[in-house]
């Protein structure tokens, strides 16, 4: 399965920087993009016939194409020709009698950077979009951002201490204000890396978690699973912010490990001058025991049974 995967994408990307080079309007901009050195180059690189049974090295060498190959000089362009050529566009061919295959992209944080996450996800989604275009189906991998409403909460918050003041002062419509303003400075970085990466999304489509009607379907998505008691509230434990005031998950608490200390106390059994030695980490707990429990075969404890402390 590995080598498949790996197959596709390789076979993939040579096939579309083929395509890219066999574009006369990529060429010519390439070829001012990065001046007359390259041009005379690309001219002879182009204009060689390509033999079977040369091997790859030889043949650079005799087209004068040597040293270390450049990305940058070569994959942004080829990038901005697949967008603008509307390669990601599952309706550019027009109708087809093909069934659609469609991936909504994992959105990620709007305010966010890349990391191997994201760049796992794509990988996979992309040899999916890509092989099953090459099948000739319409492919659509939606792309999308989420609002990171903590995180970008959390950022503001520093911002505004900074300035020496904090979100009660401010306001509420003063403090969104400022949020949307940092969602517009920041946001846009993670899909330039996205592609960067060469993800084949059509980003004509792109979405944000924020955007009026998706609220709206999410809104009526919760009122359905309440009226059919399917989510409710309740108790639990959470993790508290106590800078933002709301909870977060697991993924947002930083841990660390420290000294801790164990406390020993006596339940004293009523009547008599037993007791029962306790150890916990916990001593704020003690407060809310109701029971103790011991083993009914520890001969130490067994004759409490029954008796209250």
């Amino acid at each position: 399965m590995k080598l498949a995967l790996a197959t596709i994408m390789l076979t993939a990307w040579h096939c579309s920087r083929a395509l890219a080079f066999q574009s006369p309007a990529f060429r010519r901009s390439i070829l001012q993009k990065h001046g007359h050195r390259d041009i005379n180059l690309l001219k002879r690189y182009m204009s060689s016939s390509s033999t079977a049974t040369k091997s790859y090295d030889i043949e650079n060498k005799e087209r004068g194409i040597v040293g270390k190959f450049e990305p940058t000089l070569f994959e942004s362009d080829i990038y901005k020709w697949w967008e603008s050529s509307g390669c990601f566009d599952p309706d550019a061919k027009g109708p087809s009698d093909k069934e659609s295959y469609v991936l909504p992209m994992p959105p990620p944080n709007v305010t966010g950077r890349l990391h191997m996450g994201h760049a796992m996800f794509v990988a996979l989604q992309d040899v999916l979009a890509r092989f099953h275009r090459m099948r000739g189906r319409p492919v659509l991998w939606l792309p999308g951002t989420d609002h990171a409403g903590i995180a970008t909460q959390l950022q503001v918050e520093k911002l505004l201490i900074s300035e020496g003041t904090t979100r009660e002062e401010v306001g509420r419509e003063e403090f969104l204000r400022r949020v949307w303003e940092y969602k517009e400075e920041q946001g846009g970085h993670i899909t330039r890396q996205l592609r960067c990466l060469g993800a084949s999304a059509d980003w004509g489509r792109e979405r944000f978690t924020m955007d009026a009607d998706l609220s709206e379907a999410v809104s009526e998505a919760f009122v359905r699973l309440h009226e059919k008691g399917l989510v409710y509230r309740g108790e639990y434990m959470v993790n508290w912010a106590p800078l933002l005031k709301t909870a977060v998950s697991d993924l947002e608490v930083e841990y660390s490990e420290e000294e801790g200390k164990l406390f020993y106390f006596k339940y004293m059994v009523e009547g008599s001058e037993e007791f029962l030695p306790v150890a916990t980490t916990r001593p704020e707990t003690i407060l809310g025991d109701t029971a103790v429990c011991v083993h009914p075969d520890d001969e130490r404890y067994k004759h409490l049974v029954g008796k209250n402390a």
